[in-house]
């Protein structure tokens, strides 16, 4: 065995060119996973400081230390084959899926080499008639970009500027609503909604190449990816511009050509030459008045004045210019917050990640307040767009209809998540208050009346009514009350259909992250906690991590995103457990694996069978 500087040890390699000597299987099963992570994530802690300290030097010492380690390589290549949800994509490569001896080997195999092979060119559908193209890697560079990205990300995110939420660990869609939300609360205001125009593939490369500042071999490296070209259809074409979608590194690459808009937008701020309400403004008034919240390719700018908003656009594109990028012309509008007739279309609000933001006139007692009380007149109301509340239920009429020919149960436990991860995105939203979710349950039970009613081949009431039961239920409030459920019995352990009303609603209690936080700065216990209040985890998840202190039951190490955990039962269903809080554990996607193999589910299922067929 070598050992590395992380202390981590290497398989064994022959003498003969150095070759490589088939690795056990054993290896990667009793690899101590735990002191892998221990240590590679304190290397990017410590890039992560230097990064904020401005020490260049030390950056690029501890980056090529956490390049040559054995751990972060192990750890890269878990990523991609075991963590990753889209790692049954093949590449030009064709693999899909490695068995643990050619993990090693791959692990074994991850170099800087300055080389790469072309993405396979994958066409996915957008909500309009647009297909959006992909580039997806061969499994070898999904690896060595994901020991790259753990390598540069630290050093990046001590750089990010505040209120960037797209693409980055430990953020979400719902703090870039919620800042919106705080941003314009407290008075009508102007926005520039803007979109770039196919962002991943038009961007700079050598400009971008420069803003990474990185030099020598993982420079040429990065750059090998950028021009590696894409197989579109047994076609080579080259990259002369843009980072492919679908690279484990392309995220990051683009937040990085990106960076800087919103810094250089408030130093252009202080020079705009305008008075504004009548009077000079101070640079403080200037900056404060002035809000910016980007995710991804989609940003917003924020103030009360029209013409100072124009300014800051003809600045956003010639930005935009020096990188290759321009703002789409068909998703960029200047609106109002609370009055139509000041919006360039004659329409208030706007959209933003599928909500849509606007505020509405309101009474004395309706109406929102300041801190001192005073009545604004009108109040802010996020709710999910009219395309989105239309495509949540085609998918759910699509699944009913496929579910024709399957038993009541099979029915309920497709439509189920789909109702709960609805209205669990949106449970940070005034759905409840506008009564959308009472909407959205009316036209979910219009179509599983006509599902019943194909059932029964249209015969009386009386037939399909068998698929509804009187059962109680309690409210939100504590209150307890009775309601007509789609379920397969009148028990309360019945299996019964999900209500987009039984989630708690509000655009209020979300708690944003603070602008300068990182999962890097090793505040593990601010990040647990944040954790507890993802808005895409529901009531009992949360229950469960806060019990479990936020930390996998399998390794002990602290969970940093909703990605990569799953529920498991500690003991498994084949051997009688039920669904019970003392029964269930957060796992990692790959100590799940692990702990599948040895919970004893498949002997038993084996057991099952010797006895069917007794």
């Amino acid at each position: 065995m070598n050992m590395t500087n992380d202390g981590q040890r290497e398989p064994k390699t022959s003498n003969k060119a150095n070759e490589l000597v088939k690795p056990d299987t054993s290896v990667w099963k009793d690899f101590d996973w735990r002191k892998a992570e221990k240590k590679t994530y304190k290397l990017q802690k410590r890039i992560y400081k230097a990064s904020k300290s401005g020490d260049i030097r030390k950056v690029r010492k501890l980056q090529k230390t956490l390049l040559r380690s054995w751990s972060n390589r192990m750890l890269s290549v878990r990523k991609v084959t075991q963590d990753n949800k889209g790692k049954k994509t093949a590449g030009v490569d064709g693999i899909k899926s490695l068995s643990p001896k050619r993990r090693i080997t791959l692990a074994r195999s991850l170099k800087i080499k300055g080389k790469a092979d072309p993405t396979k060119r994958v066409y996915i559908p957008k909500p309009k008639v647009e297909e959006r193209p992909l580039g997806i890697p061969t499994m070898k560079d999904r690896a060595l970009q994901a020991l790259v990205k753990s390598v540069v990300e630290p050093e990046w995110e001590a750089k990010f500027e505040p209120n960037s939420y797209g693409f980055r660990s430990g953020r979400s869609c719902h703090d870039a609503v919620s800042q919106i939300k705080k941003c314009i609360q407290h008075k009508a205001k102007y926005v520039l909604d803007a979109d770039i125009a196919k962002c991943f593939d038009r961007i700079n490369q050598e400009k971008l190449l420069q803003k990474i500042g990185v030099s020598g071999q993982l420079r040429r490296q990065i750059k090998a990816w950028l021009k590696s070209g894409v197989m579109d259809r047994g076609t080579h074409k080259k990259t002369e511009q843009g980072t492919p979608q679908g690279g484990v590194i392309s995220p990051l690459l683009a937040n990085i050509a990106l960076h800087g808009m919103e810094n250089d937008l408030m130093s252009y701020v202080l020079k705009i030459p305008v008075k504004l309400e009548g009077q000079e403004n101070s640079k403080r008034r200037r900056i404060s008045g002035t809000s910016f919240i980007r995710y991804a390719d989609n940003f917003i700018i924020i103030h009360h004045d029209r013409d100072f908003l124009k300014y800051c656009k003809t600045f956003i594109n010639t930005w935009l210019n020096d990188i290759g990028l321009e703002l789409k012309p068909s998703k960029t509008r200047m609106t109002h917050t609370f009055q139509s007739e000041l919006s360039d279309d004659g329409k208030a609000g706007f959209d933003f990640l599928g909500f849509y933001i606007q505020q509405h006139k309101a009474g004395k007692y309706r109406s929102s307040r300041n801190s001192h009380k005073q009545i604004h007149g009108f109040n802010t109301l996020i709710i999910p767009t009219k395309d989105n509340q239309k495509q949540h239920q085609e998918r759910l009429e699509e699944t009913i209809r496929r579910s024709q020919t399957e038993p009541q149960i099979g029915l309920i436990v497709k439509i189920n998540p789909i109702i709960r991860g609805w209205a669990n995105y949106y449970q940070h939203s005034d759905i409840k208050t506008v009564r959308i979710s009472s909407k959205q349950d009316y036209l979910t039970y219009l179509k599983l009346r006509r599902w019943a009613k194909r059932r029964c081949q249209n015969k009386t009431s009386r037939e399909y009514a068998k698929y509804w039961f009187k059962r109680k239920y309690t409210k939100l409030n504590g209150e307890k009350s009775t309601r007509i459920e789609f379920a397969c019995g009148d028990k309360e352990n019945e299996p019964k259909q999900a209500f987009h009303a039984d989630v708690e609603c509000s655009s209020t209690k979300y708690v944003k992250i603070k602008g300068g936080k990182s999962p890097y700065d090793g505040d593990i216990l601010y990040w647990s906690r944040k954790l507890g209040r993802h808005p895409e985890i529901y009531n009992r998840e949360a229950k469960l991590l806060k019990s479990k202190k936020g930390k996998c039951n399998e390794c002990g190490l602290h969970f940093f995103s909703v990605e990569n955990w799953e529920i498991d039962h500690v003991l498994p269903k084949s051997l009688g457990r039920n669904d019970t809080y003392d029964n269930l554990q957060f796992l990692h996607s790959h100590c799940h694996d692990k702990k599948t193999r040895t919970d004893g589910r498949y002997d038993a299922r084996k057991v099952n069978l010797k006895t069917k067929t007794k």
